[in-house]
């Protein structure tokens, strides 16, 4: 997988010398919080079956995030809560949840490369890459990261609400979730902003 370093190297070349690639997990689903990854890998690091963390298997993904921890310069795993996604909007909280985690890399980055096509919330120099997790070895590690800690805290939240089958659709709008949502209503885990057609 050589080819996802070719942007960071170009980068690279362009004299900086600390690079993280940060991504997220769950701006989509209608439970849960936002979860953010940001990782820094030593360059040209290259890490067997990494790739855009949607392209990979469950297992897959697990095994690839002890690798990732185990690789990494440093790496940072953030949250934003429910209250925080209804307070600021979800691409305002995925930012505060990218922030967390860059903040807790050490050393700090030069340049944060941001998956997507906006960095304007973001506290540090960075730049945009859309579809970054496909492109760049950083960013493929951060998406792998912030999948699975994302998961594992929804798998926390079925256990605490077995009504809704989070451990399955991972708070998701799947079919099995919209009916357990009008069956039950909606729990103190769900984005309501996310379910004004449903509770308009």
């Amino acid at each position: 997988m050589t080819e996802l370093w070719t942007l960071e190297n170009q980068i690279y070349d362009e004299g900086f010398t600390l690079l993280c690639g940060v991504d997220e997990a769950g701006r989509g689903p209608l439970a849960g919080p936002v979860c953010a990854a940001a990782v820094m890998l030593p360059r040209g690091l290259v890490i067997e079956g990494l790739n855009d963390s949607k392209k990979l298997t469950e297992k897959q993904r697990e095994e690839l995030y002890d690798v990732i921890r185990g690789a990494c310069i440093s790496c940072g795993v953030a949250f934003a809560s429910v209250e925080e996604i209804e307070a600021v909007n979800i691409l305002n909280a995925t930012f505060l949840a990218m922030n967390r985690a860059i903040a807790q890399l050490s050393p700090a980055p030069e340049l944060a490369l941001i998956d997507g096509n906006r960095t304007k919330g973001i506290a540090v120099p960075s730049r945009p890459v859309v579809k970054g997790d496909a492109k760049c070895a950083d960013i493929a590690a951060a998406s792998v990261l912030a999948k699975v800690t994302r998961d594992r805290c929804m798998r926390e939240m079925a256990a605490l609400y077995p009504q809704y089958g989070f451990e399955q659709h991972k708070g998701y709008g799947t079919k099995q979730h919209y009916a357990a949502l009008l069956e039950y209503g909606p729990s103190p885990i769900h984005r309501m902003s996310f379910l004004k057609k449903l509770y308009g």
